[in-house]
């Protein structure tokens, strides 16, 4: 079955160009679009199997804007296409957790690969979800609201939240740190943060989730743990969201 891709680019010539080569790899172009807002609208109605999405667009939404109002709505996976390199718009772009980037000008092979790298790691991840589901669909019979389980070692492990310290992110696992053990799960930090009380944890950087009563002292832009004085960064776009946890005076 030929995929089903949504192309959203500004430039009517580059457009045309991708279409063209969409076609000839075999794959369906299902629209065209110049504007963030309208593949934000049209996503929902055409629901493709992956977007190209050029990071700088004309109007008031930008590409990576668009990137993120479509994956809040919608387990898509998205391409960005970019003549820009600079790390402030990479940095910014990763928050969306994009399936790869094309930079311009491109060649047919640079489309092909990226596609099939997405497509590939998106399928792989639509088996994990399901795996997961599954076991937290039992764990939640003898679940509470003082702790989770978690699948390791081809088993279901029961962790106390008030004994969990940190955790990371470290490409398609996240590791759940205790004071006794580490716990390495395949997860995402966005499926991790929603299961997490917010009461007592807060995300502090897009590789990091802390628990508020286990940090020591706060330096600069780093948050120091109790215990075993880990140091983790504090990302730009979380500062405000930390501050606002915090029982200062």
């Amino acid at each position: 079955m030929s995929m089903n891709i949504m192309v959203v680019e500004d430039e009517s010539i580059v457009a045309k160009d991708i279409q063209v080569c969409l076609r000839k790899l075999g794959y369906n172009v299902v629209g065209t679009f110049p504007s963030g807002e309208q593949a934000v609208e049209e996503a929902k109605t055409l629901e493709p199997d992956l977007v190209m999405m050029d990071i700088m667009l004309k109007g008031q939404m930008s590409g990576i804007e668009a990137a993120e109002a479509i994956r809040k709505e919608q387990d898509i996976p998205i391409i960005f296409l970019t003549a820009y390199t600079d790390r402030n718009t990479v940095d910014k772009a990763k928050e969306t957790e994009p399936y790869g980037y094309i930079i311009k000008p491109f060649k047919e092979i640079d489309i092909q690969t990226a596609i099939e790298i997405a497509l590939y790691k998106h399928g792989k991840e639509l088996e994990v979800k399901k795996e997961r589901d599954y076991y937290y669909s039992l764990a939640e019979k003898q679940d509470s609201p003082d702790m989770m389980f978690v699948k390791a070692n081809q088993k279901l492990v029961k962790i106390k939240y008030a004994d969990i310290y940190f955790i990371e992110a470290l490409k398609d696992y996240v590791v759940i740190n205790t004071k006794e053990r580490r716990y390495t799960i395949h997860s995402t930090m966005k499926d991790i943060e929603n299961k997490m009380p917010d009461k007592d944890f807060v995300r502090v950087h897009r590789s990091f989730i802390v628990r508020l009563d286990r940090i020591k002292e706060i330096d600069h832009s780093n948050v120091i743990m109790e215990d075993d004085k880990k140091v983790v960064p504090v990302g730009g776009s979380y500062k405000e969201l930390l501050q606002d946890r915090l029982n200062m005076i």
